[in-house]
């Protein structure tokens, strides 16, 4: 069944096809009661082996089986593993250089131990395979995707699952007609035994917060936001298009996240910001780490491409040979510096999809916004959380402090201690 996790497909539901505008789903008769589902037990990652100074494609890591649970109840397409599937971009093995220097030493071993494995994403799609079967016995031919971190290349061991529920391929009213979804989705939950404490939150994407019990995943469910699929693609380019982008993500968020910079819910920068903000720095350097990949193949990134076509983008690509020699270590400084003494908080917009600085122009978009970082395919800003003062001041203070710690000694514990790095969550 190839693709699954790719266009969100699983076969074909019931021939009724619910009425968008209607009030109400489809309810088909004689549904499983999931109440008496057997609970597989508790599964422990089992150990993996990773070369210290080798960078990893996600095409080096090993198939695995079609069920990886054998007690699992859960449904699974009879074919390969989700890893299988990888990379969506068909690159050869990249290698970073080997690490002269402690800080990038450092970094390596912290993107060795925390990067998402093959397991951990086979579970998500189990997962998310699952929920598709449930959600289309009372929406039919929905599809239901799993975006974000978990397929964009930046995931850890710890990251929840985001998922994105298409009922058509554009933009609906979040405000009305996506909560109203939510709510009955939320309703749905409640039947299902392996679903812990489904929450609807509203926000202006209106998400379904929610636990799976048979693989431990916090999961996030929204309605139809179908700009997260395009910009996981995206990302997943660019992650995989040069070997030093993964690391200097993952590090960035574990420092984010130790420091308390890391939460749109309490008013700081999202992971989706910090990860374009490391983005535009690598675009931004005197030589340049990564171009834009929507200037330079417009065609791959195409904002009017059909959905189930969106994944294939990325694979026309080859990977781009940057003449930027630095290490990863004088990557993180610089990634510090830069925000911390160089960019114009004040007057300049972040811009992945140009590779540059833009200037604020007055713009509604981002008119008395703290920091502002251009969402590169609806131009809308992924910083808008960040609406205080004294949040604004607080990130730019850790940039500072940081900064200045990690120029001196070039020693990455003196702002990520190694068991808040190992233990912190990360999105």
């Amino acid at each position: 069944f190839p693709g699954t996790i790719l266009t969100g497909e699983v076969s074909p539901g019931p021939s009724q096809v619910w009425p968008f505008y209607n009030a109400y789903p489809v309810f088909t008769q004689n549904l499983p009661n999931s109440h008496g589902r057997k609970r597989r037990s508790d599964e422990r990652s089992g150990p993996y082996d990773v070369k210290r100074q080798r960078f990893q494609s996600p095409q080096s890591q090993p198939p695995s089986s079609a069920v990886p649970f054998r007690a699992d109840r859960r449904h699974s397409v009879p074919s390969p593993g989700i890893s299988s599937l990888l990379p969506l971009i068909d690159y050869p093995q990249n290698d970073l250089q080997v690490a002269r220097d402690k800080l990038s030493q450092q970094i390596l071993e912290l993107f060795h131990d925390c990067q998402q494995q093959s397991i951990d994403l086979d579970k998500k799609d189990l997962c998310r395979a699952e929920l598709q079967r449930e959600i289309q016995r009372i929406f039919p031919q929905t599809k239901l995707y799993l975006v974000g971190s978990s397929l964009n290349g930046f995931g850890t061991r710890s990251s929840d699952a985001d998922l994105c529920l298409v009922l058509i391929d554009k933009q609906i009213n979040q405000k009305s007609e996506a909560l109203h979804i939510l709510t009955l989705i939320q309703q749905l939950f409640y039947r299902l035994s392996y679903i812990e404490r489904p929450q609807l939150i509203r926000a202006k994407v209106p998400i379904v917060k929610f636990r799976d019990k048979v693989s431990g995943v916090e999961c996030d469910l929204n309605v139809n936001n179908v700009v997260g699929i395009r910009n996981t693609f995206l990302l997943r380019t660019y992650a995989y298009i040069e070997s030093r982008v993964r690391p200097l993500v993952l590090v960035v968020k574990k420092w984010a996240c130790h420091h308390g910079i890391n939460d749109a819910s309490r008013g700081t920068l999202s992971s989706y910001s910090l990860v374009l903000m490391v983005l535009h720095y690598l675009q931004t350097l005197p030589e340049p780490v990564i171009p834009s990949l929507q200037k330079e193949h417009p065609e791959c990134f195409d904002p009017t491409m059909q959905l189930h076509l969106v994944h294939q983008g990325g694979s026309k690509i080859s990977p781009y040979l940057s003449l930027n020699s630095s290490n990863l270590g004088d990557l993180l400084v610089g990634f510090l510096q830069y925000y911390a003494t160089e960019f114009n908080w004040n007057n300049s917009v972040i811009s992945v999809r140009e590779a540059k600085v833009m200037s604020k122009n007055n713009e509604m978009e981002w008119k008395n916004k703290y920091i502002c970082v251009e969402e590169p395919y609806d131009r809308t800003n992924t910083a808008r959380a960040v609406h205080e003062n004294i949040k604004f001041d607080m990130i730019r203070k850790e940039f500072i402090q940081s900064w200045h710690k990690l120029k001196n000694n070039k020693d990455l514990f003196s702002i990520l201690p190694a068991r808040a790095a190992v233990e912190g969550r990360g999105r």
